[in-house]
């Protein structure tokens, strides 16, 4: 079945970086779109960044753009996110999500807390 694992969060000061990954198993990874997105406590679920399957395509939320890079490493069936110039309004659980022949799926997600 489909898993998506992520990885990578924890507690940076402003301005520091976080490398978030997902690892994802259960479908042909490179053949798929593949989505982060964060929930902030007391906020909606909003869309951080996409990619699409070859890599070739990338969309990024205005609070990301500048900032936060998706990348995906097909042979190794993982999603990257690298967030530099962190700010305490990124602190966040951070999933990643596919969208495997019209289902959707969720990892778990990674706590990312920006504070001094």
């Amino acid at each position: 079945q489909v898993q998506l694992v992520e990885s990578g969060g924890g507690l940076v000061q402003p301005g520091g970086s976080l490398r978030l990954s997902c690892v994802a198993s259960g479908f042909t990874f490179s053949s798929f779109t593949m989505t982060w997105y964060r929930h902030a406590p007391g906020k909606e679920r909003e869309f951080v960044a996409s990619i699409t399957g070859a890599g070739g395509v990338r969309n990024y939320a205005d609070s990301a753009k500048g900032r936060f890079t998706i990348s995906r490493d097909n042979a190794k069936n993982a999603l990257y996110l690298q967030m530099n110039s962190l700010a305490p309004e990124d602190t966040a659980v951070y999933y990643c999500r596919s969208y495997v022949y019209g289902v959707e799926y969720w990892g778990r997600g990674t706590q990312v807390t920006v504070s001094s």
